[in-house]
């Protein structure tokens, strides 16, 4: 595959660097309150160790930011590219990204799949890009699916994970085979059938000791994301999906989608959120899967379908965020997005500003009244050949821009700088 490299960032850099004193719609974002400690790497966003998370949570926050018309600090960017090994995989985190990655470097498909979607959005990476999708090819089980680690048996969230870096590159999974199967044809095998006592639409994450496959809603979610081709930004379907669980002999990757989805609006139907059990606890609302759940909702049914649980995430999730950090402000920013929620006003709560706060100040934001004529340069941007491309659109925008304000990308999944 030929990663395309788009152009519209380094232009839309141009555009605020060179237009800045007569374009006051572009600024920097405000000083945050809550800056990384002395100990975390510089560019990372959050404080904690990221020992285990760190790539997952940048890539995020990253992927949220473009989403919302933030254009992400360079350092952050930076930082995320650095985590890269020479041949294409991403780890959790390396605390020296000088040394060679070797055999015990613990590099795995969710962190470089999370890695390539957030990079192909920010733009301007496309070698990293390209490097990432090849070892993700090189490492796709015979099933044609993909788990955690290289090696190890295909589930449902790695699969689904991987299906959105491919779609987000514009890379047809049904053509990324492995033996003849694709990831779809992975993702299938762990649908469950309608009957309440056999899975009721939901996916498994993988076979269990004995093989024998049990519902999930954390898989279920990602499931329904990866059956339908979407990525961890997601948009509302434009028309209702199925609202029940309609069993076929060999479910098209659709049905298996419109089952799962069934499965998750019952499961979230008792509390408006789901639920996790931890060691012998008491059960927990689980904020992060109920996020997951909305977007999975809408992308397959649209916003509707997603209303109870993104209310209750609206009215109750401010306080876990705070406490969890920028991947959670991420997921709600996914939410949001989703179902066409304000994010800057989630119940209360600016997602936006709360999850710059947790990283180095973003170059820029969008300004808001700018932000919907985004989509159509976007558009306009997928032919980097034309004559009359980004840097024209360059020029119309520093004789135009002067008292006006300046278009910015509030989010491409598909194309890239």
């Amino acid at each position: 595959m030929n990663v395309r490299r788009r152009s519209s960032a380094a232009a839309l850099a141009a555009i605020a660097v060179i237009g800045a004193a007569a374009a006051p719609a572009v600024a920097a974002d405000p000083s945050p309150s809550s800056s990384p400690s002395k100990t975390a790497p510089s560019g990372l966003y959050g404080t904690t160790d990221p020992q285990y998370d760190g790539v997952w949570r940048q890539s995020l926050a990253l992927l949220a930011q473009d989403t919302t018309g933030v254009i992400p600090s360079s350092t952050a960017v930076k930082w995320l590219t650095d985590q890269q090994c020479a041949n294409g995989a991403f780890a959790p985190f390396r605390a020296d990204p000088a040394a060679d990655c070797d055999a015990k470097t613990p590099i795995d498909t969710n962190n470089t799949a999370a890695a390539v979607q957030a990079l192909w959005a920010v733009g301007g990476h496309g070698d990293v890009v390209e490097s990432a999708l090849g070892w993700l090819k090189s490492v796709q089980n015979e099933d044609g699916g993909w788990g955690y680690s290289p090696g190890t048996p295909s589930d449902a969230n790695s699969t689904s994970v991987v299906v959105g870096a491919l779609t987000a590159t514009e890379t047809d999974p049904e053509k990324v085979v492995k033996d003849g199967k694709s990831p779809y044809d992975a993702l299938l095998t762990f649908a469950l059938p309608c009957a309440k006592d056999k899975g009721a639409g939901a996916f498994a994450f993988q076979p269990d000791k004995d093989g024998k496959l049990l519902p999930n809603a954390d898989a279920t979610a990602a499931g329904v994301l990866g059956a339908l081709g979407e990525g961890l930004v997601a948009e509302a379907a434009d028309k209702a999906g199925a609202a029940s669980c309609t069993d076929a002999d060999k479910p098209s990757r659709e049905g298996a989608a419109a089952n799962a989805a069934a499965y998750l609006a019952a499961t979230l139907a008792k509390d408006g959120h789901l639920v996790s059990a931890l060691g012998g606890s008491a059960d927990q609302p689980d904020y992060g899967n109920t996020a997951d759940a909305v977007v999975a909702l809408a992308a397959q049914g649209g916003a509707d379908k997603a209303a109870e649980p993104l209310a209750w995430l609206e009215k109750n999730a401010a306080k876990w965020a705070a406490q969890s950090g920028p991947a959670a402000y991420a997921q709600l920013i996914f939410a949001a997005h989703a179902t066409g929620t304000d994010p800057r006003d989630f119940g209360g709560t600016d997602l936006v500003e709360k999850l710059n706060a947790t990283g180095p100040a973003p170059q820029g934001v969008a300004a808001k009244d700018t932000a919907s004529a985004n989509t159509d340069e976007k558009s306009d941007e997928k032919d980097d050949d034309s004559p009359f491309g980004v840097w024209w659109f360059v020029g119309v925008c520093l004789v135009f821009g002067i008292g006006i304000g300046f278009l910015l990308s509030n989010r491409n999944k598909k194309q890239q700088p």
